[in-house]
């Protein structure tokens, strides 16, 4: 029986690593052995990026509807809790996209949750 060499099978592989490598300078983007690190490492911190873009936004959404409820006389803490007891179940999300675009409703809702505490 004829012996197989694994050429083909590590030339594919280095191939693949170097794809991923494109775009990188210098030898990170040449060299097989130095665009595996880098490539391991970007893999790594993008996987990380993933779980730190939605905690960014939440603490986006946050600094937003805060500086909106300060308008209206309200803190952040106060304005939530006045939402909460007046049963109004709108997410972050949702709130921050109307306190930039659609103030007016953001004021309604100031009012009604200024209500549940007074």
């Amino acid at each position: 029986m004829a012996r197989i060499k694994g050429g083909l099978n590590a030339k594919k592989k280095h191939n693949r690593v170097l794809k991923l490598a494109k775009g990188y300078r210098g030898a990170r983007s040449k060299q097989y052995r130095v665009a595996k690190q880098s490539v391991m490492r970007a893999l790594t911190e993008s996987f990380a990026g993933r779980k730190q873009k939605k905690r960014q936004f939440r603490s986006l959404w946050i600094a937003r509807i805060n500086a909106a409820a300060r308008i209206n006389g309200l803190s952040y803490s106060k304005f939530m809790f006045g939402l909460k007891k007046a049963n109004i179940d709108l997410n972050r999300k949702v709130l921050a996209d109307m306190a930039v675009n659609d103030a007016e409703g953001f004021a309604k809702l100031a009012e009604a949750a200024k209500a549940q505490l007074a």
